[in-house]
């Protein structure tokens, strides 16, 4: 069982990861996002609704854990990873 938290950390760290519902939904759209991860009151039905191309975790938790998790001062609805680095998050 991969550690979510420990995954993101680390796809944060040594990857590429954007924050926030308009980032992430441009990635997707862009097509350069690999995952998206949706807190529980995550307000993008585009996002949670998950028809797209890219897999989506759904996170035990709201935006402010999410983005206390994610290490930032501010609440994070949604995030999308765009390169991994040397995370194991992918696998998921």
């Amino acid at each position: 069982m991969i550690d979510l938290g420990r995954a993101i950390k680390a796809a944060a760290t040594t990857g590429k990861v954007v924050y926030g519902v308009q980032q992430a939904e441009k990635a997707v759209n862009g097509g350069e996002a690999k995952m998206v991860i949706v807190s529980e009151n995550c307000p993008s039905e585009f996002l949670r609704s998950g028809n797209h191309n890219i897999k989506v975790v759904k996170y035990e938790g709201n935006n402010m854990e999410l983005g206390a998790l994610c290490g930032k001062p501010f609440s994070v609805s949604a995030l999308a990873v765009i390169d991994k680095g040397t995370s194991n998050i992918l696998s998921l």
